[in-house]
C-alpha cells in the first residue's frame, strides 16, 4: 500500500506545482497594453523644467515624471511615457538610447517607444510635448 500512498502524494504535489506555475504566468502576462499602469501618460501638463537640459541627440528620464524626452533636432522634441507596456515598472536609467526596465529586462527605444527587446512587445505611448518660456511642457494641451 506504500507504493500507492507515494505515488498519489507525487501526483498530487505535481498538480500544485502546476498550479502555482500557472499563477506566476498569468501574473506576468503581456496581454495588456498598459501593463498595470492606470494611466501610462499624463491627465494634466507637468512642467519639465528647462528644455536646454535635453540636449540636441539626446535623451532625459524624468522618472519621478514617468517621461522620458528625446531632443532630435534644434528646438524639437519627443516625450514617450517611461512606464514599460508590460507590467508597467518605470524605467530606471537610460543607456545611450536605450531606456531599460529594471522589472523584467524589457529595453526600448526612447527615441521612437519601440520595444526592443521583451517581455513587452507594444511600444512606449507618446506623449505632447512643447516648450513654453523656455521651459519643456509634456501632457495634454501641450
Amino acid at each position: 500500500m506504500s507504493g500507492r500512498s507515494t505515488a498519489r502524494r507525487t501526483v498530487l504535489k505535481g498538480a500544485a506545482l502546476t498550479g502555482a506555475a500557472g499563477l506566476g504566468v498569468a501574473a506576468c502576462s503581456t496581454e495588456s497594453k498598459v501593463g498595470h499602469a492606470q494611466v501610462p501618460t499624463p491627465t494634466a501638463p507637468v512642467d519639465l523644467g528647462a528644455a536646454e537640459e535635453v540636449p540636441v541627440g539626446g535623451v532625459r528620464l524624468y522618472r519621478e515624471q514617468r517621461l522620458v524626452v528625446h531632443c532630435p533636432a534644434e528646438g524639437r522634441y519627443k516625450a514617450f511615457s517611461a512606464q514599460c507596456t508590460h507590467a508597467g515598472c518605470v524605467l530606471d536609467k537610460v543607456e545611450g538610447t536605450e531606456g531599460n526596465c529594471p522589472c523584467h529586462g524589457s529595453r526600448f527605444d526612447v527615441t521612437t517607444g519601440t520595444a526592443l527587446r521583451g517581455p513587452a512587445t507594444v511600444p512606449l505611448p507618446e506623449v505632447p510635448v512643447r516648450v513654453r518660456d523656455g521651459k519643456l511642457v509634456a501632457g495634454p494641451e501641450a
